[in-house]
């Protein structure tokens, strides 16, 4: 791939004219997809070092696995073969674990891992998942906090709110039925409440006792995937609950991260404000394919909902993103380089990602028109 000369074209500013990048770079990490399925087996790859490519892989998944399983069925809805939908379908069955551990990334897992098999008409086994997690995660929904808790499965306490717990919780909480939509809503609404009581948004509190919340030290105000998360389990939320006025959010949150200045690829910070001798971390790009993903489903809301006037401007945001991407982060081998799985430990700083190629993978889809906004 030629290197970004610091600008972005004309032609990426609107999905009209993605024509001549966006195939190639989505064929581009559907190969490395393949190279990846050979090299990893039943495994989960979660990152991959930038020389090498070698993945470090994981035996369940975490809470990425269904970034992977999302992955491989993009590839086989792209190339149509059996075999592909095959081993999709295969490490769908292997996420089953998770449906019963105590987590909110549950939506990560079960529902980015699911949505491209479980529709009508599709694999019945990842819809009888997706149904038995949905059914999960409104059991274990705390209605005196209004969260469904981030949980105890990676050990520290369970009563967290954490900008990592919305995504795909969201709509998977939305399906449940008994009070899903309910709880999918102030699961949400209580996630912004949080995090957007400072500035810049702080992504991870605790619940006391005398039932007010804590502030969290980590992740610290700044981490790159804090408005990328909301932003996507707002537009879940504006599909799946219909509710109008979670688009005020969304403002916030699209003027901080489109305000002069603010980098199209933002900084993985690692809780010291950058300037005063702090420069900023490493760039992050799979927020930044997270970002675009929102983007792209929230034009496509705005303009469902007659608000043409912010759906142009989140069209031209996300193709841009996907954009700067493609020409300045992409391998040839199909690698999205320069992700930074945690700054403040220095664990995987400039890294290919398996959720950065994942969140990448869609939108690159959705610009081509492999997938429908909302298919996932």
């Amino acid at each position: 791939m030629r290197k970004a000369d610091g600008t972005v074209r004309a032609a990426a500013d609107t999905a009209d004219g993605a024509a001549d990048w966006a195939g190639p770079a989505l064929a581009a990490v559907l190969e490395r997809v393949a190279r990846t399925a050979d090299e990893v087996g039943a495994r989960f790859p979660l990152y991959a070092d930038p020389e090498t490519g070698a993945w470090t892989t994981t035996g369940r998944g975490s809470w990425t696995g269904g970034c992977w399983a999302g992955l491989l069925w993009l590839r086989a809805l792209s190339s149509g073969a059996p075999e592909d939908r095959a081993a999709a379908a295969r490490c769908t069955e292997r996420l089953g674990y998770w449906a019963d551990q105590d987590t909110a990334t549950r939506g990560l897992v079960l529902w980015y891992g699911t949505a491209l098999a479980a529709g009508p008409g599709g694999d019945e086994a990842a819809a009888a998942l997706r149904d038995r997690a949905a059914r999960a995660c409104l059991a274990a929904y705390e209605p005196e906090w209004g969260v469904v808790p981030w949980g105890a499965a990676f050990g520290g306490p369970r009563l967290l709110a954490r900008a990592d717990g919305v995504p795909g919780l969201v709509p998977l909480l939305a399906g449940a039925p008994g009070g899903g939509r309910a709880a999918a809503y102030r699961h949400l609404t209580r996630h912004l409440a949080l995090c957007l009581a400072e500035d810049p948004p702080r992504p991870a509190w605790r619940a006391r006792p005398d039932g007010t919340w804590a502030a969290c030290a980590e992740p610290a105000p700044g981490w790159s995937r804090t408005a990328a998360w909301l932003l996507l389990g707002i537009a879940d939320g504006l599909r799946h609950l219909g509710e109008s006025g979670l688009w005020e959010a969304a403002g916030r949150l699209v003027a901080l991260r489109t305000a002069p200045g603010a980098a199209l690829v933002p900084p993985a910070q690692d809780g010291r404000p950058a300037g005063a001798g702090h420069p900023p971390g490493p760039p992050d790009t799979s927020a930044a394919a997270i970002e675009a993903v929102a983007a792209l489903k929230l034009a496509a809301l705005a303009r469902a909902a007659g608000r043409g006037s912010e759906g142009a401007p989140l069209m031209r945001w996300g193709a841009q993103i996907l954009h700067r991407l493609s020409v300045a982060h992409l391998s040839p081998t199909g690698a999205l380089r320069d992700g930074c799985y945690d700054a403040a430990r220095g664990l995987a700083p400039r890294h290919e990602l398996v959720w950065g190629d994942f969140f990448f993978a869609w939108g690159l889809a959705l610009l081509t028109g492999l997938v429908e906004p909302f298919t996932i």
